[in-house]
């Protein structure tokens, strides 16, 4: 393992609605919250500021920390490809400033194909990662006590 990543990942929830990514792989759609690493030098609400305008071309404001997750990839499905990665995912509360519209922006990862909005209800059923935070999304309300959700995926 070459060290541990921190990443900052964006919780945006309107009208019972989340906003993520469109991605794809040799599975097929998936679908991740926006967000990814930590520059040096640079805060997680930064880093967090300019990756949702990397991946969804809006400006954001950032909120509370919500959940916390540890990402050994080694442990999970994406084992054989993943094999060295340890990220450490800290999710916030974030809102969309006035006027803004996501859509791809200017530098997504290289997966990714598009942005969406999907019921929280239709999270279940659909490939998003990491699922285990769909029950928590499904009972989170405004006074939240922010989780840590460990090694899942």
């Amino acid at each position: 393992m070459e060290g541990i990543r921190t990443a900052g990942k964006a919780i945006i929830i309107t009208e019972g609605r989340l906003l993520v990514t469109v991605n794809h792989d040799e599975k097929g759609t998936f679908y991740l919250l926006p967000g990814g690493g930590q520059h040096p030098g640079e805060t997680l609400a930064e880093a967090l500021v300019r990756e949702c305008r990397e991946e969804i071309g809006a400006k954001v404001a950032v909120g509370d920390l919500l959940f916390v997750r540890d990402y050994i990839g080694a442990h999970h499905e994406f084992a054989a490809s993943e094999p060295d990665i340890h990220q450490i995912e800290l999710m916030f509360r974030c809102r969309l400033l006035p006027g803004e519209i996501p859509s791809n922006g200017a530098a997504p990862d290289s997966w990714q194909t598009g942005v969406t909005w999907i019921g929280l209800h239709e999270l279940a059923s659909a490939r998003f990662y990491p699922a285990a935070l769909v029950p928590h999304l499904l009972t989170l309300q405004n006074d939240v006590t922010p989780v840590y959700l460990g090694d899942v995926n």
